[in-house]
């Protein structure tokens, strides 16, 4: 199998609605093997997810077996994130 392009969107920025970082919401990247153009900390966080998406795996609790939605582990201005598969 082919490995498919994941899109990672910032979709929302919780707690006190700052990241330390500097994202801010509609902020995208492509994953690239070479590892983050984002913040480490949410890169290590998504991983996983990216992982699964990228090698045509689903996740059962997402309606669409596109999209995932994860999030960094700041605790106090969590930043949410969704991962597209491109098509193709």
């Amino acid at each position: 199998m082919e490995p498919k392009g994941i899109i990672i969107e910032v979709t929302e920025i919780r707690g006190g609605g700052r990241c330390s970082y500097g994202l801010k919401v509609g902020d995208r990247f492509e994953a690239r093997e070479e590892g983050a153009d984002f913040c480490v900390w949410a890169h290590q966080a998504l991983f996983p997810f990216i992982t699964a998406l990228k090698f045509g795996g689903t996740l059962p609790w997402e309606e669409d077996p596109d999209f995932a939605f994860a999030c960094c582990p700041d605790p106090h201005n969590t930043v949410v994130f969704k991962l597209t598969r491109k098509a193709g």
